[in-house]
């Protein structure tokens, strides 16, 4: 029998991946909220105000984590339980170098929330869940006769973390006549912006102005480049 894949948690301090941290028992269940901003337009006459989308609003994971370690005994050799939990506390600390909690990954198998969107939504599926630690709450419940805590209950919050770099790609919004933003990839050119965005590839010269850009053969990867709307010859949209 093929052993249950185990729950990890994965930091990404300012220095790089850090050392995965195994939890010692799977979580029993977890929730996960995703909710976004509607703003309302009201028209006279009308029997209920237009609904407009505003932005999509951070996701939410929520997860409780159970740690014991009796089974290192509960009288002289009893081993602290903190020795775990503060693992995910301190996901939570400031880092001196990075001035700020380190990102982080809830993995957990194969299949997370998100990993099998709609064919519609396009690349917007994710393998894991990746996010900064809002909130973590300790509940110790038990205690060896020296006081040392032997059990515990870790509620964990974790709130998504996207960067502009990799939104912009996974979005893959393509119109001429607005405005975007775009981040480059690797090997990437004008050209190649111009035809996913404007269905033209010669048309790379006004990107080009808006960005500042005087040498097209010279484009870092990662840079975000703004992508002005197509106008004709009049100035019309």
């Amino acid at each position: 029998m093929a052993e249950p894949a185990k729950a990890q948690l994965i930091p990404y301090w300012s220095t790089g991946r850090g050392e995965a941290i195994a939890l010692l028992f799977n979580p029993s269940e977890l929730s996960v909220e995703k909710s976004v901003q509607l703003a309302e337009i009201a028209i006279p006459g009308l029997g209920a105000p237009l609904q407009q989308f505003v932005r999509g609003q951070a996701e939410r994971l929520s997860v409780e984590l159970f740690f014991d370690t009796t089974d290192r005994g509960m009288g002289a050799t009893a081993t602290s339980v903190t020795n775990e939990t503060d693992k995910i506390y301190s996901l939570a600390r400031i880092e001196p170098e990075g001035h700020a909690p380190p990102v982080v990954e809830f993995v957990w198998g194969e299949s997370v929330p998100g990993r099998h969107l709609l064919r519609e939504l396009g690349n917007q599926r994710r393998e894991r869940f990746k996010g900064v630690v809002e909130s973590v709450k300790h509940k110790f419940t038990l205690f060896s006769p020296k006081g040392v805590p032997l059990r515990a209950t870790v509620s964990l919050v974790l709130r998504e973390f996207a960067p502009l770099h990799e939104q912009v790609p996974e979005l893959n919004k393509g119109s001429p006549d607005r405005s975007h933003a775009h981040a480059l990839t690797a090997g990437e050119t004008l050209s190649h912006v111009a035809h996913r965005f404007y269905l033209r590839a010669g048309e790379w010269r006004p990107i080009a102005r808006a960005n500042g850009i005087r040498d097209p053969r010279r484009l870092d990867p990662g840079r975000v480049l703004q992508v002005p709307a197509l106008t004709d010859e009049r100035g019309r949209r």
